[in-house]
C-alpha cells in the first residue's frame, strides 16, 4: 500500500479521560448546523404531507406525482457517490452552503405547482440533501476532534433530523393553514437561502484547512483509502441494509394497520407519532451513551444487540393479531433501528478520521438507495405471500445487516 492510498490513522476508541460536553453546550455551538439539518428535511416532508393537493395543482394523478420522489432518491445516490471524496477536500461549511442553495432553488421551483418544475424540485432536493447531510454531520464532528465528543456531535445532528420528522405536524401543517403548501415551500426556500449565506460566511471565517496534515488523495484513492479503514465497509453495509429493512417496513405500516386492525388515517397518525417518538428518543440517548467516558457497552456490541432485537420485532410484527402487541412491536422496532443508526454514525466518525466526509457521503447515498430497495422488496414479498412474505423479505435484509455487523471488530 502506498502512502497515497494508506488509510488515515484510526481513532479506534475514545480517550477514557476525555470530557464530553453536555448536549446544551454542544447545541449552543452547533445550532446553525442543527437548524440547517432540520430545514433540509422539510422539502420532502411538505411534498409527502400535501401529495394530493400538489397532484391536483399539477393536474396529474397521485401515483404519478408520488413516483417523482424516486427521482430524488436516484439523484441522491448518484450525487452522493460521485461527490463523496470532495466533501473532505473543501470546507464543510461551504459544502453545506452549496447543498442549502440547491434546496432554496428547488423549493422555489416546487412552489410553482407545475409538473416539470416539481420533477426538477425532486431531483434538486435529492442532490442537495446528498451534499448537505454528510457535510453537516462531518462539520459537527470536526468541531470536537476525533474522540467521543465528535461522535456525540454527529449523532446530535441526526437526532435533530428525527425530531424534525416527529414534529412534522406543527412545523408543516399548522403554517399551511395560513398560507398553504406553496407558502410552506416558499418559507423553506427563504430559510435555506438565509442559511446559505450563514454557512458561506462561516466558511470564510474558518481557519481550518481540510487538507492540512493529510495526503492529497486522488479520486479513486479516496475510495481505496476508505475501504482500507477497519470496519468501514461493513458499517456502510449495515447502514444500507438496515435502512432498506426499516423503510420497507414503514412503507406498508399504514396498510397493515388498516387491514389487520381497521385503523383509519386519523387514529393511525398516533401510531406514526409513537414510532417517530421511539426513534427520536432512542437515537438521542444512544448517542449520549456512546459518548460516555466509560460506556458500559461498546458501540459495536450495542449495534449487534439492537439488530437482533430489531430482527425479532420486525418479523414478529407482521404475524401479530393483537393491537397492543402490534403497538409495542412498532415502538421496539423503531427504537432498535434508531440505536443501530446512532452506532453506525458514531463508529464512522471515530474510525474514518480525515475521511469522515467521504464515509458519511457514501453512507447517505447508500441509505437513499435503501429507501427504495426496501419498499420494492417488501412489495414483492407482499405480492407473492402476503404479509408473511413481507416479513421474510425485510427480515432477510435485517439478517444481512446483522451479519455485516458481526464483521465489524473493535480495534485493539
Amino acid at each position: 500500500m502506498t502512502a497515497d492510498t494508506a488509510p488515515p490513522k484510526e481513532s479506534a476508541a475514545p480517550d477514557r479521560a476525555e470530557e464530553v460536553p453536555g448536549d446544551l453546550r454542544m447545541a449552543r455551538v452547533l445550532w446553525p448546523v442543527m437548524l440547517a439539518s432540520a430545514v433540509g428535511l422539510l422539502p420532502f416532508t411538505v411534498f409527502s404531507t400535501y401529495l394530493v393537493p400538489i397532484a391536483d395543482a399539477a393536474d396529474t394523478g397521485v401515483a404519478a406525482m408520488g413516483q417523482l420522489r424516486g427521482l430524488g432518491g436516484l439523484a441522491a445516490l448518484a450525487v452522493g457517490t460521485a461527490l463523496a471524496p470532495f466533501i473532505d477536500r473543501v470546507r464543510k461549511e461551504w459544502a453545506a452552503a452549496g447543498g442549502l442553495a440547491l434546496l432554496a432553488v428547488s423549493a422555489l421551483l416546487g412552489a410553482t405547482g407545475e409538473f416539470l418544475f416539481l420533477a426538477a424540485f425532486c431531483l434538486l432536493v435529492g442532490a442537495g440533501t446528498a451534499v448537505l447531510n454528510p457535510a453537516l454531520t462531518a462539520a459537527a464532528a470536526d468541531r470536537f476532534g476525533n474522540g467521543a465528543a465528535a461522535g456525540r456531535a454527529a449523532t446530535l445532528v441526526t437526532a435533530t433530523q428525527s425530531f424534525t420528522a416527529l414534529m412534522a405536524a406543527p412545523l408543516v401543517a399548522l403554517p399551511a393553514l395560513l398560507w398553504g403548501w406553496q407558502g410552506n415551500l416558499l418559507a423553506v426556500s427563504i430559510a435555506a437561502a438565509l442559511l446559505t449565506a450563514v454557512f458561506y460566511v462561516y466558511g470564510r471565517r474558518s481557519h481550518r484547512d481540510p487538507a492540512r496534515g493529510t495526503p492529497r488523495l486522488g479520486y479513486g484513492a479516496s475510495f481505496k483509502a476508505l475501504a482500507a479503514v477497519p470496519g468501514a465497509v461493513p458499517l456502510l453495509l449495515v447502514a444500507l441494509l438496515r435502512t432498506a429493512a426499516f423503510m420497507g417496513y414503514l412503507a406498508y405500516l399504514a396498510a397493515f394497520y388498516d387491514e389487520r386492525f381497521a385503523l383509519s388515517p386519523g387514529p393511525f397518525a398516533l401510531v406514526w407519532t409513537l414510532s417517530g417518538a421511539a426513534f427520536f428518543l432512542s437515537n438521542l440517548f444512544t448517542g449520549r451513551a456512546m459518548s460516555a467516558a466509560a460506556p458500559r457497552i461498546t458501540a459495536e456490541r450495542m449495534m449487534t444487540f439492537a439488530l437482533v432485537v430489531g430482527l425479532g420485532s420486525l418479523v414478529g410484527f407482521f404475524f401479530t393479531h393483537t393491537l397492543w402487541l402490534a403497538l409495542l412491536l412498532t415502538a421496539v422496532t423503531a427504537a432498535a433501528h434508531a440505536t443501530v443508526a446512532a452506532c453506525v454514525i458514531t463508529l464512522l466518525v471515530r474510525r474514518c478520521a480525515t475521511l469522515r466526509g467521504t464515509a458519511l457521503s457514501i453512507n447517505a447515498a447508500g441509505m437513499s438507495f435503501g429507501v427504495f430497495a426496501g419498499a420494492g422488496l417488501g412489495g414483492i414479498g407482499l405480492g407473492l405471500a402476503g404479509y408473511p412474505g413481507t416479513a421474510l423479505a425485510l427480515g432477510a435484509l435485517t439478517l444481512g445487516a446483522l451479519v455485516a455487523a458481526l464483521w465489524v471488530r473493535r480495534p485493539a
